[in-house]
Protein backbone atom coordinates (compact mmCIF):
# COMPACT_ATOMS: atom_id res chain seq x y z
CA UNK A 1 0.00 0.00 0.00
CA UNK A 2 1.21 3.46 -0.96
CA UNK A 3 0.44 6.43 1.51
CA UNK A 4 -0.88 8.95 0.22
CA UNK A 5 1.37 12.70 0.39
CA UNK A 6 -0.08 15.79 1.76
CA UNK A 7 -1.31 18.49 -0.63
CA UNK A 8 1.15 21.00 -0.91
CA UNK A 9 -1.64 23.54 0.10
CA UNK A 10 -2.47 21.23 3.15
CA UNK A 11 -2.50 24.04 5.99
CA UNK A 12 -5.00 26.41 4.20
CA UNK A 13 -6.89 23.22 2.98
CA UNK A 14 -6.97 22.45 6.29
CA UNK A 15 -7.97 25.64 8.18
CA UNK A 16 -10.84 25.89 5.18
CA UNK A 17 -11.90 22.61 5.79
CA UNK A 18 -11.86 23.82 9.33
CA UNK A 19 -14.21 26.92 8.56
CA UNK A 20 -16.90 25.16 7.60
CA UNK A 21 -17.48 23.51 11.02
CA UNK A 22 -19.29 20.48 9.61
CA UNK A 23 -16.47 17.48 11.20
CA UNK A 24 -18.38 15.23 13.36
CA UNK A 25 -21.78 17.28 12.55
CA UNK A 26 -25.06 14.82 12.70
CA UNK A 27 -26.43 12.68 9.25
CA UNK A 28 -28.39 15.95 6.80
CA UNK A 29 -31.10 15.19 4.45
CA UNK A 30 -29.83 17.52 1.77
CA UNK A 31 -26.44 15.61 2.17
CA UNK A 32 -28.30 12.02 1.89
CA UNK A 33 -30.32 12.66 -1.01
CA UNK A 34 -27.00 13.11 -2.87
CA UNK A 35 -25.23 10.29 -1.66
CA UNK A 36 -28.47 8.08 -2.43
CA UNK A 37 -28.64 9.77 -6.00
CA UNK A 38 -25.40 9.42 -6.87
CA UNK A 39 -25.03 5.46 -5.62
CA UNK A 40 -28.32 5.23 -8.38
CA UNK A 41 -27.02 6.92 -11.22
CA UNK A 42 -23.44 5.09 -11.11
CA UNK A 43 -25.10 1.82 -10.19
CA UNK A 44 -22.76 1.19 -7.04
CA UNK A 45 -23.21 -0.25 -3.58
CA UNK A 46 -21.80 2.48 -2.04
CA UNK A 47 -21.36 5.99 -2.31
CA UNK A 48 -19.68 8.42 0.56
CA UNK A 49 -19.58 12.34 0.67
CA UNK A 50 -15.72 11.97 2.62
CA UNK A 51 -13.85 14.83 4.48
CA UNK A 52 -10.29 14.76 4.70
CA UNK A 53 -9.01 16.02 8.02
CA UNK A 54 -5.09 16.31 9.81
CA UNK A 55 -5.34 11.50 10.15
CA UNK A 56 -8.77 10.48 8.83
CA UNK A 57 -11.45 10.32 6.64
CA UNK A 58 -14.86 11.22 8.09
CA UNK A 59 -18.29 10.55 6.21
CA UNK A 60 -20.62 12.85 6.23
CA UNK A 61 -23.11 11.07 4.63
CA UNK A 62 -22.94 7.91 2.80
CA UNK A 63 -24.76 4.88 1.26
CA UNK A 64 -24.12 1.46 2.17
CA UNK A 65 -21.05 1.72 4.63
CA UNK A 66 -21.63 1.16 8.35
CA UNK A 67 -18.26 2.83 9.74
CA UNK A 68 -18.28 6.91 10.13
CA UNK A 69 -14.64 7.50 9.35
CA UNK A 70 -11.32 5.25 8.35
CA UNK A 71 -7.86 6.60 8.62
CA UNK A 72 -6.58 8.83 5.96
CA UNK A 73 -3.78 6.59 5.47
CA UNK A 74 -5.90 4.05 4.05
CA UNK A 75 -8.43 6.44 2.50
CA UNK A 76 -8.69 6.34 -1.65
CA UNK A 77 -10.18 10.07 -1.15
CA UNK A 78 -6.69 11.42 0.48
CA UNK A 79 -5.23 10.08 -3.20
CA UNK A 80 -8.11 11.70 -5.49
CA UNK A 81 -7.67 15.52 -2.94
CA UNK A 82 -4.14 15.59 -4.52
CA UNK A 83 -5.05 16.93 -7.51
CA UNK A 84 -8.52 18.82 -7.42
CA UNK A 85 -9.58 19.35 -10.47
CA UNK A 86 -9.11 15.82 -12.11
CA UNK A 87 -11.77 12.77 -11.36
CA UNK A 88 -10.15 10.06 -9.80
CA UNK A 89 -10.85 7.09 -10.65
CA UNK A 90 -9.24 3.16 -9.79
CA UNK A 91 -10.87 0.37 -11.73
CA UNK A 92 -9.56 -2.73 -10.39
CA UNK A 93 -7.95 -1.70 -6.95
CA UNK A 94 -6.35 -5.48 -6.75
CA UNK A 95 -4.15 -4.43 -9.70
CA UNK A 96 -3.15 -1.35 -8.61
CA UNK A 97 0.17 -1.35 -6.65
CA UNK A 98 -0.84 1.81 -4.60
CA UNK A 99 -4.14 -0.22 -3.44
CA UNK A 100 -3.86 -3.74 -3.69
CA UNK A 101 -3.15 -4.65 -0.05
CA UNK A 102 -4.71 -1.75 1.46
CA UNK A 103 -6.88 -2.80 4.47
CA UNK A 104 -10.25 -0.90 2.53
CA UNK A 105 -9.46 -3.55 -0.30
CA UNK A 106 -8.70 -6.97 1.23
CA UNK A 107 -11.41 -6.20 4.23
CA UNK A 108 -14.42 -4.76 4.56
CA UNK A 109 -16.29 -3.10 2.32
CA UNK A 110 -13.59 -4.56 -0.16
CA UNK A 111 -13.33 -1.87 -2.40
CA UNK A 112 -12.51 -2.76 -6.21
CA UNK A 113 -13.72 0.02 -7.83
CA UNK A 114 -13.32 3.44 -6.47
CA UNK A 115 -14.53 7.28 -8.72
CA UNK A 116 -14.04 10.50 -6.56
CA UNK A 117 -15.30 13.96 -7.42
CA UNK A 118 -13.24 16.17 -5.23
CA UNK A 119 -14.99 18.64 -3.41
CA UNK A 120 -13.39 22.00 -4.05
CA UNK A 121 -13.76 25.23 -2.01
CA UNK A 122 -14.32 28.23 -3.66
CA UNK A 123 -10.52 29.24 -3.25
CA UNK A 124 -9.32 26.07 -5.14
CA UNK A 125 -8.81 24.35 -2.08
CA UNK A 126 -10.01 20.36 -1.82
CA UNK A 127 -11.52 19.33 1.05
CA UNK A 128 -12.41 15.48 0.45
CA UNK A 129 -14.77 13.66 -1.91
CA UNK A 130 -17.88 12.76 -3.42
CA UNK A 131 -17.21 9.23 -4.13
CA UNK A 132 -18.82 6.05 -5.67
CA UNK A 133 -17.58 2.49 -4.78
CA UNK A 134 -17.85 -1.09 -5.47
CA UNK A 135 -16.98 -4.16 -4.87
CA UNK A 136 -16.28 -5.43 -8.42
CA UNK A 137 -14.18 -4.12 -11.63
CA UNK A 138 -16.69 -0.67 -12.72
CA UNK A 139 -15.94 2.30 -15.07
CA UNK A 140 -18.69 5.12 -15.76
CA UNK A 141 -19.61 6.45 -18.91
CA UNK A 142 -19.28 10.17 -19.83
CA UNK A 143 -23.07 10.84 -19.17
CA UNK A 144 -22.30 9.73 -15.20
CA UNK A 145 -19.30 11.56 -14.71
CA UNK A 146 -20.75 14.69 -15.49
CA UNK A 147 -23.73 13.64 -13.68
CA UNK A 148 -21.63 13.04 -10.60
CA UNK A 149 -19.74 16.20 -10.84
CA UNK A 150 -22.97 18.03 -11.22
CA UNK A 151 -23.55 16.77 -7.77
CA UNK A 152 -20.27 17.00 -6.21
CA UNK A 153 -21.25 20.89 -7.05
CA UNK A 154 -23.94 20.95 -4.90
CA UNK A 155 -22.62 19.42 -2.15
CA UNK A 156 -20.03 22.31 -2.07
CA UNK A 157 -23.10 25.17 -2.78
CA UNK A 158 -24.28 23.08 0.71
CA UNK A 159 -21.02 23.97 2.50
CA UNK A 160 -21.27 27.35 1.21
CA UNK A 161 -24.56 27.85 2.30
CA UNK A 162 -23.84 26.73 5.42
CA UNK A 163 -21.00 28.92 5.94
CA UNK A 164 -23.14 31.89 4.92
CA UNK A 165 -25.80 30.90 7.66
CA UNK A 166 -22.85 30.54 10.73
CA UNK A 167 -21.58 33.82 9.45
CA UNK A 168 -25.05 35.66 9.50
CA UNK A 169 -26.14 34.11 12.77
CA UNK A 170 -22.96 35.17 14.06
CA UNK A 171 -23.40 38.87 12.81
CA UNK A 172 -26.56 38.88 14.21
CA UNK A 173 -25.45 37.82 17.70
CA UNK A 174 -22.95 40.52 17.21
CA UNK A 175 -25.60 42.66 16.22
CA UNK A 176 -27.29 41.93 19.41
CA UNK A 177 -24.72 42.53 21.56
CA UNK A 178 -23.70 46.05 20.21
CA UNK A 179 -27.48 47.29 20.41
CA UNK A 180 -27.13 46.13 23.95
CA UNK A 181 -23.62 47.52 24.37
CA UNK A 182 -25.09 51.21 22.61
CA UNK A 183 -28.49 50.66 24.64
CA UNK A 184 -26.30 50.46 27.82
CA UNK A 185 -23.78 53.28 27.09
CA UNK A 186 -26.85 55.41 26.10
CA UNK A 187 -28.47 54.96 29.32
CA UNK A 188 -25.30 56.14 31.61
CA UNK A 189 -25.09 59.06 29.04
CA UNK A 190 -28.66 59.75 29.70
CA UNK A 191 -28.16 59.34 33.79
CA UNK A 192 -25.14 61.20 33.47
CA UNK A 193 -26.82 64.07 31.65
CA UNK A 194 -30.09 64.15 33.30
CA UNK A 195 -28.91 64.29 36.92
CA UNK A 196 -27.42 67.54 36.20
CA UNK A 197 -30.22 68.95 34.62
CA UNK A 198 -32.65 67.67 37.49
CA UNK A 199 -30.45 69.38 40.03
CA UNK A 200 -30.23 72.77 38.09
CA UNK A 201 -34.39 72.40 37.54
CA UNK A 202 -34.75 71.59 41.32
CA UNK A 203 -32.52 74.50 42.52
CA UNK A 204 -34.49 76.76 39.83
CA UNK A 205 -37.97 76.12 41.69
CA UNK A 206 -36.67 76.70 44.91
CA UNK A 207 -35.36 79.28 44.62
CA UNK A 208 -38.33 80.38 43.29
CA UNK A 209 -40.47 78.99 45.39
CA UNK A 210 -38.80 80.24 48.30
CA UNK A 211 -36.97 83.74 47.68
CA UNK A 212 -40.23 84.87 45.05
CA UNK A 213 -40.81 88.14 47.52
CA UNK A 214 -36.84 88.65 47.29
CA UNK A 215 -36.28 88.00 43.36
CA UNK A 216 -37.51 90.99 41.31
CA UNK A 217 -39.24 90.00 38.01
CA UNK A 218 -36.62 89.75 35.85
CA UNK A 219 -34.79 87.48 38.05
CA UNK A 220 -37.68 85.00 38.02
CA UNK A 221 -38.24 85.60 34.63
CA UNK A 222 -34.26 84.50 33.84
CA UNK A 223 -34.95 81.20 36.63
CA UNK A 224 -38.73 79.73 34.91
CA UNK A 225 -36.24 79.69 31.54
CA UNK A 226 -33.55 78.09 33.16
CA UNK A 227 -36.18 75.63 34.44
CA UNK A 228 -38.27 75.22 31.17
CA UNK A 229 -34.58 74.77 29.53
CA UNK A 230 -33.93 71.76 31.73
CA UNK A 231 -37.02 70.00 31.20
CA UNK A 232 -36.32 70.74 27.45
CA UNK A 233 -33.10 69.04 27.93
CA UNK A 234 -34.61 65.94 30.01
CA UNK A 235 -37.25 65.89 27.45
CA UNK A 236 -34.86 65.72 24.25
CA UNK A 237 -32.39 63.06 25.85
CA UNK A 238 -35.25 60.60 26.86
CA UNK A 239 -35.96 61.16 22.97
CA UNK A 240 -32.68 60.14 21.38
CA UNK A 241 -32.68 57.36 24.21
CA UNK A 242 -35.91 56.08 22.67
CA UNK A 243 -34.85 56.30 18.93
CA UNK A 244 -31.64 54.28 20.06
CA UNK A 245 -33.53 51.82 21.41
CA UNK A 246 -35.38 51.30 18.09
CA UNK A 247 -32.53 48.86 16.52
CA UNK A 248 -32.78 46.33 19.89
CA UNK A 249 -36.45 46.66 19.47
CA UNK A 250 -36.49 45.48 16.35
CA UNK A 251 -34.21 42.39 16.62
CA UNK A 252 -37.14 40.97 19.28
CA UNK A 253 -38.54 38.16 17.40
CA UNK A 254 -42.45 37.84 15.93
CA UNK A 255 -44.78 36.20 17.78
CA UNK A 256 -48.38 35.69 17.44
CA UNK A 257 -51.05 37.76 19.04
CA UNK A 258 -54.68 39.68 19.50
CA UNK A 259 -54.44 43.02 17.97
CA UNK A 260 -57.51 44.57 19.89
CA UNK A 261 -55.32 43.30 23.07
CA UNK A 262 -52.60 45.26 22.00
CA UNK A 263 -54.13 48.62 21.07
CA UNK A 264 -56.37 48.68 24.30
CA UNK A 265 -53.30 48.16 26.30
CA UNK A 266 -51.66 50.50 24.75
CA UNK A 267 -55.01 53.32 24.82
CA UNK A 268 -54.62 52.63 28.70
CA UNK A 269 -51.15 53.67 29.23
CA UNK A 270 -51.73 56.92 26.95
CA UNK A 271 -55.15 57.78 28.55
CA UNK A 272 -55.61 55.99 31.55
CA UNK A 273 -58.54 57.96 32.98
CA UNK A 274 -60.88 57.57 29.47
CA UNK A 275 -60.11 61.44 28.75
CA UNK A 276 -60.65 60.72 25.02
CA UNK A 277 -62.66 59.32 22.81
CA UNK A 278 -61.01 56.28 20.75
CA UNK A 279 -63.06 54.48 17.56
CA UNK A 280 -61.35 50.64 16.80
CA UNK A 281 -62.99 50.37 13.32
CA UNK A 282 -61.76 46.84 13.08
CA UNK A 283 -62.82 42.84 14.74
CA UNK A 284 -60.75 41.24 16.87
CA UNK A 285 -58.25 39.52 15.19
CA UNK A 286 -54.26 37.59 15.50
CA UNK A 287 -51.71 38.85 13.93
CA UNK A 288 -47.82 37.85 13.42
CA UNK A 289 -45.61 40.49 13.64
CA UNK A 290 -42.73 41.98 16.23
CA UNK A 291 -45.23 43.06 19.42
CA UNK A 292 -43.01 45.21 21.07
CA UNK A 293 -42.06 46.92 18.15
CA UNK A 294 -45.54 47.66 16.70
CA UNK A 295 -47.17 49.08 20.16
CA UNK A 296 -43.79 51.20 20.17
CA UNK A 297 -45.05 52.59 16.84
CA UNK A 298 -48.88 53.12 18.04
CA UNK A 299 -47.63 54.70 21.43
CA UNK A 300 -45.96 57.19 19.21
CA UNK A 301 -48.68 57.98 17.05
CA UNK A 302 -51.64 58.07 19.61
CA UNK A 303 -49.46 60.25 21.97
CA UNK A 304 -48.99 62.99 19.19
CA UNK A 305 -52.67 62.58 18.39
CA UNK A 306 -53.55 63.27 21.93
CA UNK A 307 -50.83 66.31 22.40
CA UNK A 308 -50.64 67.99 19.51
CA UNK A 309 -54.79 68.48 19.46
CA UNK A 310 -56.92 71.95 20.30
CA UNK A 311 -60.26 70.22 20.47
CA UNK A 312 -62.06 69.91 23.41
CA UNK A 313 -63.29 66.49 22.76
CA UNK A 314 -60.27 64.64 21.14
CA UNK A 315 -61.92 61.73 18.80
CA UNK A 316 -59.30 59.03 17.51
CA UNK A 317 -59.63 56.38 15.60
CA UNK A 318 -57.45 53.19 14.82
CA UNK A 319 -58.18 51.43 12.05
CA UNK A 320 -56.69 47.79 10.33
CA UNK A 321 -56.70 45.98 6.72
CA UNK A 322 -54.69 42.50 6.12
CA UNK A 323 -53.69 41.73 2.97
CA UNK A 324 -51.93 39.23 1.13
CA UNK A 325 -48.32 40.74 1.55
CA UNK A 326 -49.19 43.58 4.58
CA UNK A 327 -50.85 44.87 7.32
CA UNK A 328 -52.26 47.80 6.83
CA UNK A 329 -52.70 50.44 9.76
CA UNK A 330 -54.48 53.87 10.25
CA UNK A 331 -54.12 56.39 13.14
CA UNK A 332 -56.49 59.40 12.35
CA UNK A 333 -57.73 62.15 14.72
CA UNK A 334 -59.42 65.54 14.63
CA UNK A 335 -56.15 67.47 15.60
CA UNK A 336 -54.72 70.81 14.43
CA UNK A 337 -53.58 69.22 11.23
CA UNK A 338 -50.15 69.47 9.78
CA UNK A 339 -49.18 72.08 6.41
CA UNK A 340 -48.65 70.45 2.92
CA UNK A 341 -45.29 72.11 3.10
CA UNK A 342 -44.38 70.29 6.82
CA UNK A 343 -45.33 67.24 5.74
CA UNK A 344 -42.50 65.94 3.90
CA UNK A 345 -40.23 66.55 7.01
CA UNK A 346 -41.95 65.72 9.69
CA UNK A 347 -39.73 62.20 9.89
CA UNK A 348 -36.82 63.98 10.09
CA UNK A 349 -34.67 63.64 13.40
CA UNK A 350 -35.21 66.69 15.50
CA UNK A 351 -37.68 68.35 12.90
CA UNK A 352 -39.91 70.10 15.20
CA UNK A 353 -43.19 71.79 14.24
CA UNK A 354 -45.02 73.27 16.88
CA UNK A 355 -43.92 75.70 19.76
CA UNK A 356 -45.73 73.51 22.09
CA UNK A 357 -47.99 71.00 22.59
CA UNK A 358 -51.49 70.32 24.32
CA UNK A 359 -49.80 70.61 27.63
CA UNK A 360 -47.38 73.31 26.95
CA UNK A 361 -44.62 71.14 26.70
CA UNK A 362 -42.41 71.74 23.51
CA UNK A 363 -41.58 68.47 21.40
CA UNK A 364 -38.14 66.47 20.46
CA UNK A 365 -38.68 66.25 17.28
CA UNK A 366 -37.72 62.31 17.74
CA UNK A 367 -40.72 60.53 18.06
CA UNK A 368 -41.40 60.00 14.18
CA UNK A 369 -38.38 59.58 13.29
CA UNK A 370 -38.49 56.35 15.52
CA UNK A 371 -41.88 55.52 14.45
CA UNK A 372 -40.22 55.64 10.57
CA UNK A 373 -37.29 53.69 11.62
CA UNK A 374 -39.35 50.70 12.81
CA UNK A 375 -41.72 50.89 10.03
CA UNK A 376 -39.57 50.70 7.78
CA UNK A 377 -37.36 48.06 10.01
CA UNK A 378 -40.43 45.85 10.01
CA UNK A 379 -40.85 45.74 5.64
CA UNK A 380 -43.25 48.66 5.60
CA UNK A 381 -43.60 52.47 4.52
CA UNK A 382 -45.41 55.21 6.57
CA UNK A 383 -47.37 57.97 4.76
CA UNK A 384 -49.20 61.28 6.20
CA UNK A 385 -52.65 62.95 5.06
CA UNK A 386 -53.29 66.28 6.89
CA UNK A 387 -55.85 69.11 6.84
CA UNK A 388 -55.22 72.27 8.99
CA UNK A 389 -57.87 72.32 11.90
CA UNK A 390 -59.45 69.23 10.89
CA UNK A 391 -56.87 66.43 11.78
CA UNK A 392 -54.46 64.46 10.83
CA UNK A 393 -54.30 60.55 9.62
CA UNK A 394 -51.00 58.31 9.80
CA UNK A 395 -51.12 55.07 7.74
CA UNK A 396 -48.22 52.62 7.63
CA UNK A 397 -47.84 49.24 6.60
CA UNK A 398 -46.03 46.12 7.89
CA UNK A 399 -45.01 43.32 5.65
CA UNK A 400 -47.01 40.21 6.36
CA UNK A 401 -45.14 36.73 7.56
CA UNK A 402 -47.42 33.38 7.49
CA UNK A 403 -47.33 31.77 11.06
CA UNK A 404 -49.03 28.56 10.48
Amino acid sequence: MITPPAPENESLRLKALKEYSILDTLPEEEYDDITKLASQICDTNISTISLIDEKRQWFKSKVGLDANETSRDAAFCAHAIINPHEIFTVKDSRLDERFYDNPLVIGEPHVVFYTGIPLVSPEGLALGTLCVIDDKPKELNEEQLKALKALSNQVVSLFELRKSKMLLEKFAKDLVNRNKELEKFAHVAAHDIKSPLNNISGLSQILIADYAEKLDDEAKLYLSMLDESSNTLRNLVDGILEYSRGDAVLVGKRTVFELHELVHETISLLDPQEDYEFKITFENQKIYTNRTALQQILLNLIANSIKYNNKEKISIAIDFEEADEFYHFRVKDNGNGIRKEDQKRIFDIFEVLATEDRFGKRGSGIGLSTVKKMVEGLGGTIAVESEIGKGTEFSFTLTKYNFL
